[in-house]
């Protein structure tokens, strides 16, 4: 005797062994032999194992579904009830298997009510269910009409209106999404450059900007209407002229400096803070504008504003111009000792603009012991003397400290030139110098009065953001509010607010264990990220860009880690294939082999050692 039974979802034959009460040994036509549960039997016959599901599969493939639906009635029955109806009072296994293979290759038609039983759908719900199944069968078919047409370099029309979203954010259920997916699979290719490919990506620099736009500025770069702040009219007005030094592509200009002499051979010192705080006040709209960009953005060759130009005007300390500024008063002994500090919110007469391009030549490594005949020499080499000076105090003057460099983009007419300079060259040093003297001094200088800020802090290796005065090791100051940049970064513009109200001696903006403090500093840090990591991709791009616009095939690199090194005269690391094991601060020569700008990548070889040279890294 031998039984059809069902075991995991699928039928099977065997010959009975043995019989238990409950279970069955059988054996196959194979002569595997197995144990199974009485209840999964459907039925037992005599015909020979050999061929008797095959040939049950193949009668079955005849059986027409919808007249057997049609023949089941409402009622629940056994597919061997179904056969006796379909073939007649004596139908034989053979015949009442595949009725028992069809049923079950039909769910949708017969619902299965246990072992062998089942019940018709409802003609209702049938023909839902095939409407839908007719959906999915035309769907199909577009998705491979779409397939193909990408495959073929054409996008499809229905794919246009739905571009942004493809690009940026799919869909994953979308026909669209689905049909990409599939190209880009049988293409080996990502999805992105499929869609290149087929004419969708107009710029590639768009494309990169469009994915940040998108999340960070989705209603558009531009301001809204928005009323000017109010300048403030009675100032005192500074006997100084200050002078400001910049790139020259500053627009936003937050910081200057003027040079007094007084008695005893003493210098005063003044660093000058643009104060847009004395007219963007607390919950205004242009307040809000700024807690909501919090930073500008910066980018080669554009840049995103935090303010509108309606607040960047009337505070940015432009040439010739009168402006309100929040000024740090340094009396500075000829040891270059400080003897002491004032804070004063005045306005001051900015003289000049100095730009790093053209003040360069004049003020450098090289000119620092003659006078190099630029008008501003004197004053920037006393500067200079000083920042070195401060430096020294904080425990961070080394003059062995090996060369590391930055870099300058500059983005016209598409074409983009790199420019290095010398990290910690005269200008950028006596910038940086004054202005960690002047967040320090004012950082304390709240914390002193018992008012709060937002602090840069580090401690055992980590930077973060605090509401509290506290170290940052890395500087090797006591406390470190950023304050310098009130135009271009919102944290010191809410810092700016709380040092005037110390000086005036008023009530700050922001309480002690101030909620809002606390939130425009976690907004600022995660949002200021964001912008650095964007900034970082674009001017991978822009490098990339640049060894496909002068036709590079082989670049000098230095040997970051293990295959990772540093490319020449750009900020740009690369994975090297094939490079052997070579000590950090090697110097290699590699090959430029594929330059890839939609995904930002470079595919690059090993080819020579150019020479071994020990530099210092430069992760900070």
């Amino acid at each position: 005797m031998n039984v059809l039974f069902e075991e995991e979802g699928n039928f099977k034959v065997a010959s009975i062994m043995a019989e238990n009460p409950g279970s069955l040994q059988v054996e196959s036509i194979s002569g595997k032999r197995s144990k199974i549960k009485s209840a999964n039997v459907l039925m037992r016959f005599d015909q020979a194992l050999a061929g008797f599901l095959e040939s049950a599969n193949a009668e079955a493939e005849g059986l027409d579904i919808p007249f057997l639906w049609e023949c089941s009635g409402e009622d629940e029955f056994g597919f061997e009830e179904l056969a006796v109806e379909y073939y007649g009072p004596k139908p034989t296994p053979l015949q009442s298997a595949a009725i028992a293979v069809r049923l079950h290759s039909a769910p949708m038609y017969f619902y299965r009510k246990g072992k062998g039983r089942y019940k018709a759908a409802p003609e209702e719900t049938l023909q839902a269910a095939l409407a839908g199944l007719e959906k999915k069968r035309l769907q199909a078919e577009k998705v491979a009409q779409f397939v193909e047409s990408l495959k073929s370099g054409k996008l499809p029309e229905e794919f246009k209106p739905r571009m942004d979203a493809l690009l940026y954010d799919p869909d994953k259920n979308t026909l669209e999404w689905k049909a990409l997916e599939q190209a880009a699979i049988e293409t080996n290719q990502h999805q992105v450059r499929v869609l290149e490919q087929c004419g969708a990506i107009a710029s590639i620099h768009d494309y990169h900007l469009g994915a940040f736009l998108r999340e960070y500025f989705a209603e558009g770069c531009g301001f809204p209407e928005i009323e000017p702040p109010v300048e403030p009219q009675d100032l005192p007005r500074a006997e100084v002229e200050a002078f400001s030094i910049d790139d020259s592509t500053t627009t936003e200009i937050d910081d200057a400096f003027s040079l007094q002499a007084l008695a005893d051979g003493v210098t005063r010192v003044g660093i000058h803070i643009a104060a847009p705080a004395l007219g963007i006040l607390p919950d205004s709209p242009l307040d809000a504008v700024a807690l909501h960009r919090l930073s500008t953005v910066y980018m080669p060759g554009n840049k995103i504003t935090m303010l509108p130009e309606v607040a960047i005007q009337p505070f940015s300390l432009n040439e010739g111009e009168w402006r309100p500024a929040l000024s740090l008063y340094l009396d500075v002994a000829p040891d270059l000792s400080i003897l002491q500090r004032q804070t004063k919110v005045e306005q001051i007469k900015v003289v000049a603009n100095l730009r790093h391009d053209t003040l360069e030549p004049y003020f450098n490594e090289n000119t620092l012991e003659q006078d190099s005949g630029h008008p501003y020499w004197q004053k920037l080499v006393f500067l200079f003397q000083l920042a070195e000076s401060l430096e020294k105090g904080r425990g961070k003057y080394d003059p062995t400290r090996p060369v590391q460099l930055d870099y300058n983009f500059y983005v016209k007419d598409g074409k983009v030139s790199i420019i290095s300079r010398r990290r910690g060259s005269p200008m950028d040093k006596l910038v940086a110098e004054l202005m960690i003297e002047a967040n320090s001094h004012w950082g304390g200088l709240l914390a002193e009065h018992n008012v709060p800020g937002i602090y840069r802090a580090q401690n055992g290796g980590k930077v973060y953001m605090t509401v509290k005065a506290e170290p940052h090791q890395g500087l090797g100051v006591n406390q470190y509010s950023w304050s310098t940049s009130p135009l271009r970064r919102a944290v010191d513009l809410v810092n700016q607010r709380q040092i005037i109200a110390v000086v005036n001696q008023e009530e700050p903006s922001y309480k002690q264990n101030s909620d809002e403090l606390a939130v425009v500093m976690r907004n600022f840090d995660q949002t200021y990220n964001a912008y650095n990591e964007f900034q970082g991709r674009m001017e991978r791009y822009w490098c990339l860009q640049y060894l496909l616009q002068e036709d590079i095939k082989e670049v000098a690199a230095t040997v970051w880690r293990e295959n990772l090194v540093r490319v020449d005269n750009m900020p740009l690391m690369v994975k090297v294939h094939g490079m052997p094991e070579l000590p950090s601060g090697s110097r290699v020569v590699i090959e430029i082999q594929k330059v890839d700008t939609l995904l930002v990548e470079l595919d690059s070889r090993f080819k020579a050692v150019e020479q071994a040279a020990t530099v210092e890294s430069e992760a900070a």
